[in-house]
């Protein structure tokens, strides 16, 4: 599945609006948010159609999948918006993860804690908010709204040390533009490894450098540590190769379409995340030239001074 749709759900109370554009979508939120009303509405109109009194508009079908037999469900299940609500606890195993990589479903997952077994987005993080009431028809109206939101920084951060998820292309990277500087970059080798990194880094200012598209399990536990400590700033471009898509390295009009609306060329069965997809993307628009761009080894290309600062003006308010 690919693209972008937009699921209403209703009865005569309540209503839910939302739009989902990724393969993984995680909704949090602590008790009577609405989370698990969503979830019985959809299986309500999944078992007994319009006689349920619930209306469901989307393009793609959706199902909700749980308890003991959500694999046998799951087979059967196809080119569909699949929902699962909090409690299920095969969200949480290699299990799940491993029989969802090669479906053409999206999957919307209720969670109160981060799934690390998924590469999930920090953009498709979301809670639900009650905005108000339609007129006389009494009905509450839901939203899905984002978690975490891209940080502004009212001034430009000048981080002395840079803390990266990355331990190939991308640390090979930032280690070149740290060590040109004077700076200490640092590989935390995996993003389960960032926190205990940080206690290495000793410098005021510090940098982390992640995937925001497979990042969000690690969300709950980062905007506590920047809440917390002022030193840490954090930057999540979707991934390396996704920032020197975006630097203006290459121009293509068809590579232009595809940064500015990816879901609709992102295939959920081929591509579990994002920072797949462009890594494929990038590396097959560079092969066989002089920008040949492989994740295990950074071209060095990539290292003269000029193609380091067109890369890193991407990176607003952010100077190395």
């Amino acid at each position: 599945m690919r693209g972008k749709y937009r699921i209403i759900v209703q009865n005569k109370r309540i209503r839910y609006s939302f739009e989902i554009k990724r393969n993984i979508t995680v909704i949090r939120g602590d008790s009577a948010t609405g989370k698990t009303v969503l979830i019985d509405m959809i299986r309500e109109f999944q078992e007994n159609g319009i006689a349920s009194g619930i209306e469901l508009n989307c393009e793609k079908k959706c199902a909700v999948l749980s308890g003991q037999i959500w694999r046998a469900q799951l087979s059967s299940i196809h080119d569909s918006i699949v929902f699962i609500d909090e409690g299920n606890n095969f969200v949480g195993t290699k299990e799940f993860a491993a029989c969802i990589q090669k479906t053409d479903n999206y999957y919307v997952i209720v969670a109160r804690e981060g799934l690390s077994m998924l590469p999930y987005s920090v953009e498709e993080i979301y809670g639900i908010r009650n905005s108000g009431k339609y007129g006389t028809l009494k009905q509450t109206y839901n939203e899905l709204y984002h978690l975490y939101g891209k940080r502004e920084y009212s001034h430009s951060v000048r981080p002395e040390s840079i803390v990266t998820e990355d331990s190939n292309a991308g640390f090979e990277f930032f280690y070149d533009v740290c060590q040109k500087r004077g700076k200490v970059c640092i590989s935390a080798r995996g993003k389960s490894n960032i926190f205990s990194t940080l206690t290495k880094c000793i410098k005021d200012e510090i940098l982390i450098i992640a995937d925001g598209a497979a990042f969000g399990s690690e969300m709950d536990k980062m905007i506590k540590l920047l809440e917390t400590d002022s030193r840490f700033h954090i930057y999540l471009p979707e991934s390396f190769e996704w920032l020197i898509l975006k630097s203006g390295l290459l121009q293509d009009q068809k590579l232009a379409a595809i940064l500015k609306e990816p879901y609709n060329y992102i295939e959920s069965s081929a591509d579990f995340s994002w920072e797949r997809y462009f890594t494929r993307l990038l590396t097959a628009v560079t092969a066989d030239t002089h920008m040949r761009y492989t994740k295990r080894t950074l071209n060095a290309f990539y290292q003269q001074n000029y193609i380091e600062t067109k890369i890193m003006r991407e990176m607003e308010q952010i100077e190395i």
